[in-house]
């Protein structure tokens, strides 16, 4: 009884999120839009909506040159839209994937000593204050060693390298990817100490706030960790290890890449070129040039993605790996798909593939949209559909050259990867009910 009031209380919120996003949106738009916000005054409403979708949904492609286009006041609305999405997205869906149980599992998810009925509204709030405790202490660490880093090394006035240092700590954290230099952060491939920094952030932020906690409290006893968190973490590494050793022996000798640079500058940049496209849109190298060997990697890891509940898009981790399961339970002939020694229960695994089937319609539907209004490369637009879709913002130059029609897509994309599968994957689990009767079974063929 109690599982089914909680769910029904959440439903209405689970629809409402989608509204919550649209309406930063147009304030964002309508912000975005006066003359201040941008050096040449003139309002230019689908740039203005196309940056605050982007920066709500915190992904960071763009239209324009956010270092050169917009005003230090429109940088500021950016930045506050960014904070605004990245912290919505962790507490409503931290929230919601805990609530979902029927119970606040705390002792298990958040490690806190006691469990607490979710009906109690006052630990809800306290979720969410921790939430925005450990967002604001990420990003004022982040901030603290960048500021003197970019005074020092970087020359920049004490003013610009604080404001260049919180800008950063909190488009690293968020995920979002906005830069205040044209060329991204391709100018710090030769600073390892801003590229680390900037990854780790990204790196926690994109984690998911549950599994952050539980990494923070049970750092030494792995053996503790729910199943979620070692998919997470697990996952997490294996997927970097993959794409930072791609990125490294595919583009060791490209000449327009990492090819003229020396080893430690290769190094510097395969490791932001594993880590940014799981979920940021910082990029180390003009992605314009890399190897169709590195375009087809990084499309499948920004359609992966990050952590559940974190800052990042895609499928999720999790998710992925969760097929992965299925698979290898499949193949061996099992009934049961089994991780670290649990069973993963059948409507989890209906819900993993859901939402990956619909990914897979999202993308491939918006690269035939892309395809029939240009004339650009498949791969060119598969890549930026597939960046829009998973929030991440890496772009091969695609999206400045756009049609409108083909901009207001990726805005949609943009959309969906954030609210849309997010709002679907809590849909789907508040709607699980179990049935008291079975129909006549059937098999087709399959395959």
């Amino acid at each position: 009884m109690a599982n089914a009031v909680v769910r029904q209380v959440l439903r209405r919120p689970v629809r409402l999120v989608p509204l919550a996003f649209l309406a930063v949106i147009l304030v964002g738009t309508a912000l975005l839009s006066l003359p201040p916000m941008h050096h040449d005054g003139q309002v230019r409403p689908l740039v203005a909506a196309f940056t605050a979708v982007s920066a709500t949904c915190i992904t960071g492609l763009t239209v324009v040159d956010t270092a050169t286009y917009w005003t230090p006041m429109g940088q500021g609305v950016i930045l506050l839209l960014t904070q605004m999405g990245g912290f919505g997205i962790m507490s409503i869906a931290t929230l919601l994937a805990i609530l979902v149980k029927g119970y606040i599992e705390l002792s298990d998810t958040l490690t806190v000593q006691t469990e607490t009925q979710a009906q109690d509204l006052g630990q809800a709030r306290r979720i969410v204050v921790r939430i925005a405790t450990s967002m604001f202490a990420a990003e004022v660490v982040a901030a603290l060693l960048l500021v003197p880093r970019f005074h020092y090394s970087h020359g920049l006035p004490w003013p610009q390298a604080l404001w260049h240092g919180v800008w950063y700590a909190c488009m690293s954290f968020t995920n979002a990817g906005f830069s205040l230099h044209s060329d991204s952060i391709m100018s710090f491939v030769l600073d390892p100490v801003v590229v680390v920094l900037m990854t780790f952030s990204v790196w926690a932020g994109s984690l998911g706030y549950p599994v952050f906690w539980e990494l923070l409290k049970k750092w030494r006893r792995p053996g503790q960790w729910t199943v979620h968190t070692r998919l997470t973490f697990y996952g997490f590494m294996a997927l970097f290890l993959v794409t930072f050793t791609a990125f490294l022996v595919f583009e060791w000798d490209n000449p327009d890449t990492v090819g003229p640079m020396a080893v430690g500058q290769k190094v510097t940049a395969a490791l932001a070129g594993g880590v940014m496209p799981r979920s940021c849109g910082f990029n180390i190298v003009d992605y314009a040039g890399i190897k169709d060997e590195t375009i087809i990697t990084t499309i499948v890891m920004m359609f992966i993605g990050g952590g559940s509940a974190g800052t990042s898009g895609g499928i999720k981790v999790s998710t992925f790996f969760l097929l992965f399961f299925l698979i290898v339970a499949t193949a061996r002939g099992e009934a049961d798909v089994t991780v670290a020694h649990r069973r993963i229960g059948d409507e989890t695994i209906r819900q993993a593939v859901t939402i990956a089937l619909i990914a897979v319609a999202c993308v491939v539907g918006g690269t035939m949209i892309l395809a029939l209004l240009t004339d650009l490369p498949l791969t060119h637009v598969l890549f930026d559909v597939t960046s829009a879709f998973g929030t991440v913002g890496l772009s091969m130059g695609v999206t400045p050259e756009l049609p409108a029609g083909g901009q207001l897509t990726l805005m949609l994309l943009m959309f969906l990867g954030r609210v849309g599968t997010f709002t679907a994957a809590s849909a789907l689990a508040l709607r699980t009910a179990a049935r008291h009767y079975h129909l006549p079974e059937e098999r087709p063929i399959v395959g």
